[in-house]
């Protein structure tokens, strides 16, 4: 690749750094993204946690040489952390595979020690921006975290699909009356409890972690069982352990139909999906309103860059 093309993602880079950097600073943000594929010869994700820099490649239509591929790589992240001014050494990548065998010279080996802690609104979450899919909190939910929490006061709230538990602390600090969270997997399940631990909030009277399938966790609720509910389900699963495929499209009305009937009069669910060709199904849903908080629930550092949609639902 051409010199020009680096300078042109250094000018780039550089800038969106100045103007996100300085209103994180401002706002007391550690975590927050900075780079997502504004360039098309740099299919990158640049994204801030404390004192690292989680990178994540897009797989593109057109593939480099492997030779290649390795020094444009070298090459980016040296540009990057002049920029940022971080060592070498606090980038975690996430790349395409590689052939057998063949570790680039920043490929992160996972190990024991790839969990850390950051803070975001005074609240401590474990990331790991290694060894899985996902680091472990979803930046893009920041403001809906801070909606969860000031409405937490005495609720019983539910937290469904609740991966590593970030909207379960949050709610926990707003003072809920009770914490419930909901995951398919055991080991998120374990993060979410570590999660509240780590802030103080763990009360295994109030706070309760259920590993159960969503849809038939809700067949089993009684009516009026909790006040405020999250609910940011996949896309798209068909996990073994579970009963039926979900299919957010095709599952969504009737899933939050169920979750509304476990809801007391009065409540609300907090519902997002990250399914770009999303639609709500509005009719199908048995809802005194709904309203569409997509816009007022995405962080400065998503503007014109979040796919994905969120509603309000009350009961």
């Amino acid at each position: 690749m051409s010199p020009e093309k680096f300078q042109m993602f250094r000018n780039r880079l550089t800038k969106v750094y100045r103007h996100i950097g300085k209103q994180a600073r401002r706002q007391g943000i550690t975590c927050y993204r900075i780079y997502d594929h504004d360039l098309p010869e740099f299919a990158l994700c640049i994204e801030r946690y404390g004192d690292n820099i989680y990178l994540a490649e897009y797989k593109r239509k057109f593939e480099m040489a492997e030779a290649e591929h390795e020094a444009w790589l070298e090459e980016c992240i040296v540009l990057i952390c002049e920029v940022l001014e971080m060592p070498v050494d606090n980038v975690y990548i996430k790349e395409r595979q590689r052939k057998p065998g063949r570790l680039g010279q920043y490929q992160r080996v996972a190990t024991e020690g790839a969990f850390f802690v950051v803070e975001e609104a005074g609240l401590k979450f474990k990331v790991n921006l290694s060894d899985y899919l996902d680091t472990g909190l979803f930046l893009d939910h920041r403001i809906t975290r801070s909606m969860v929490r000031d409405e937490a006061k005495d609720k019983r709230v539910l937290n469904l699909f609740c991966y590593t538990g970030s909207f379960s602390v949050y709610a926990a600090a707003g003072g809920a009356a009770q914490v419930t969270s909901v995951d398919l997997s055991k080991t998120y399940l374990q993060w979410a409890e570590e999660n509240m631990q780590l802030n103080e909030f763990f009360n295994s009277t109030k706070h309760h972690f259920i590993h159960a399938d969503v849809k038939q966790y809700l067949e089993s609720l009684p009516p009026a069982s909790f006040d405020l509910v999250v609910m940011d389900p996949p896309t798209f699963s068909n996990s073994k352990r579970m009963k039926d495929f979900l299919d957010i499209q095709r599952d969504h009305a009737d899933l939050l139909n169920k979750t509304l009937r476990a809801v007391a009069p009065g409540g609300v669910i907090y519902f997002s999906t990250n399914y770009r060709k999303f639609e709500l199904d509005k009719e199908q849903i048995n809802s005194s309103e709904i309203k569409d908080i997509t816009r007022a629930t995405t962080p400065f550092d998503f503007e014109g860059k979040l796919f994905r949609y969120c509603y309000k639902v009350k009961k």
